[in-house]
Order: structure tokens, then sequence, then C-alpha cells
């Protein structure tokens, strides 16, 4: 599958490698809904590894998957087998996800990144050689942003917050530029 330049990408962390096998093998991937991003509706996800991955495969994405769709559940109706956890009643977002496929080479952190969720275009993820490549560009992210804005503009298809439409584009383009010299 070759990811179109415009594609509406956002980067996960996959903390552990039961997540990798869960959206493998079972198609979804989970975000609680108290941290998840404004936005789940995007054509794919690009999965961060952390160092639960180990040395050669720490810090890096090596793998994305197209977004099939997405649902608001709680942990219980995820995890069945585990109904006494103490997050088991919090409200998830699981993303169904198409099959796994491989990036043409990984996308590594130059150092050690504390990431959760990084927004970018299919362009950008095929070409990327670090994180920061990921980051949008000036013009590109005001595509992006408007993008997003009108994806959160979707409220009957969609159920997402929708104070991301309410707030003006130099305050998000401001808010970018932090996450970014953050990265």
């Amino acid at each position: 599958m070759v990811l179109p330049n415009s594609a509406l990408v956002l980067v996960a962390v996959l903390p552990t490698r039961r997540d990798l096998e869960i959206a493998r093998l079972l198609g979804w991937y989970r975000i609680p809904m108290r941290s998840a991003p404004k936005v789940v509706d995007v054509d794919y996800l690009a999965f961060y590894q952390t160092a639960a991955f180990g040395k050669d495969h720490r810090w890096q994405i090596e793998q994305y998957a197209a977004v099939k769709g997405h649902e608001l559940t709680t942990r219980d109706e995820l995890f069945r087998e585990e109904r006494d956890h103490p997050r088991a009643k919090e409200e998830y977002y699981k993303i169904q996800l198409g099959e796994l496929q491989p990036l043409p080479h990984p996308v590594q952190a130059e150092r050690w990144r504390r990431l959760t969720f990084l927004y970018t275009t299919g362009g950008r993820l095929a070409s990327a050689q670090t994180l920061h490549d990921l980051v949008v560009n000036s013009e590109e992210r005001e595509v992006l942003w408007r993008a997003l804005r009108e994806r959160t503009g979707q409220a009957e298809k969609y159920q997402v917050d929708q104070t991301l439409s309410e707030i003006p584009e130099e305050a998000l383009l401001a808010f970018f530029r932090l996450m970014q010299d953050g990265l």
C-alpha cells in the first residue's frame, strides 16, 4: 500500500508488544478518551514504539495502518478478562485498523522522545528519516490544520470534541509551533 501524500496521519504511541499484537491480530488500537487528541478521524495511524520494543526497535516508527473507523467504548468492553482493572469503566476510542504495513525504512528518533500524538501527512511519513522530518512546515501546516478543523466539524458522523473548530487559526498555529519546539 502506498501512502497518499495528502493523507492525514496520526502518529500514536505503541507502548507494549501486546498493543502491537492487538493491532496486528485483532485490527484495533485504543486511545483513552481522557488523553486522546482532539481529532481521531484520520486516514492512517503510524506507531511510535517505546523502549519496550528493545534496543533495535525502540524509539522509532516501523509500521502504519489505514484507519477503517472508530467508536467510543469502555476498557472493560475491550478487555473482558480484565473487568476488575482500576480503569475498567473509563472511556476509550477503539480505532479500527486495516492491515499493518511496514514503512520503507524506520523513522528514527535522534534520541529518546516523549511522544503522545503527532499529526503529519502521508508524504512526510513515507519520506521521513527522523521524527523531526514529520513536523509539518508552514505551508503544509495550514492545510493540515484546515483538514483537522474540517474533520472536527463532522459532529453527526464522529464523536469528537467541537472546541478545536472554535479556536482561532492563529492560536492553533502558535500551539503547533510550541509542540514543534518541544520535539
